[in-house]
């Protein structure tokens, strides 16, 4: 491959970045209704939690980074609960690098989607991991959130969250409160921990940086004078477009057809 054919391309009124491939990532939301998967996901991207709730269909969000003079993308797939559509559900899977299974505490049928789910991410992955001969990890968070709730709601009991993730060092839960704010940054943390990715990814750990920064967002030698020690930095696309079902299944065929050409962490593969 020429070097472009290892670039991605994030594009934003007059901004132009380019990430290489091994640095693009994807996180994968997943979960019931009404468990607060799009408040976990603001909470990432911009701090805030809205009261209003807005059934998500689908949201696509993108934030790029420049850490010590690289530069990462991290896309972030904000799932319906509802699941209209299975084969959505399993491309976004299939197409998924870490993933994040959010129930509510004080909703045992929102736990059981969850097993479910987990059931679900590792099986798909297994038969793309045999098509592909990767080796890699799958790091997963599973979120039991509204913990700022009253004990006497709680229908999930803790020792059941960390059952789920006992057998498995790649996987880790918390709980956690969108509203409050609680344990969400060290979720995060965790996560990009167990993906081998800068931790500095984490909400609290990089500068926010707006898109009028794009110019010399890219350049190793970004800083800004106010923060002269701080060497990471995030920026949300405002403009970002979720990949065609077309494109996430040719990238799918062709991660098959190279069967784990060199990449340090490869996206996951679609079958």
């Amino acid at each position: 491959f020429q070097d472009q054919a290892m670039m991605k391309t994030m594009s934003g009124g007059n901004c132009t970045l380019n990430v290489p491939a091994k640095n693009s990532y994807r996180m994968v939301v997943l979960g019931a209704s009404r468990v607060g998967k799009s408040s976990i996901v603001s909470r990432f991207l911009n701090g805030r939690f809205e009261d209003q709730y807005t059934p998500t269909i689908e949201d696509f969000h993108r934030k790029v980074y420049n850490i010590r003079g690289d530069m990462y993308q991290l896309d972030i797939l904000d799932t319906s609960g509802n699941h209209p559509f299975p084969a959505m559900r399993r491309l976004s899977i299939l197409t998924g690098d870490v993933f994040i299974l959010v129930f509510s505490l004080d909703n045992r049928e929102s736990f059981d989607e969850v097993k479910r789910l987990q059931k679900q991410i590792l099986e798909v992955k297994s038969c793309l991991k045999n098509k592909t001969k990767e080796s890699a990890d799958l790091p997963m968070v599973i979120c039991g959130n509204k913990n700022d709730h009253s004990e006497i709601y709680r229908k999930v009991r803790s020792d059941e969250g960390e059952d789920l993730v006992s057998s498995d060092e790649n996987c880790a839960y918390f709980e956690v409160s969108a509203k409050k704010n609680t344990n969400v940054d060290e979720m995060f943390y965790v996560l990009f921990s167990m993906a081998k990715l800068p931790h500095e990814m984490s909400p609290s750990l990089h500068r926010k940086i707006s898109i009028q920064y794009s110019d010399t967002f890219q350049q190793k030698s970004f800083r800004m004078r106010r923060v002269k020690d701080m060497d990471a930095y995030g920026m949300i696309s405002p403009f970002a477009r979720r990949p065609s079902v077309n494109s996430d299944l040719k990238y799918i065929k062709s991660k098959v057809l190279r069967e784990g050409q060199s990449r340090e962490r490869e996206k996951c593969t679609i079958q």
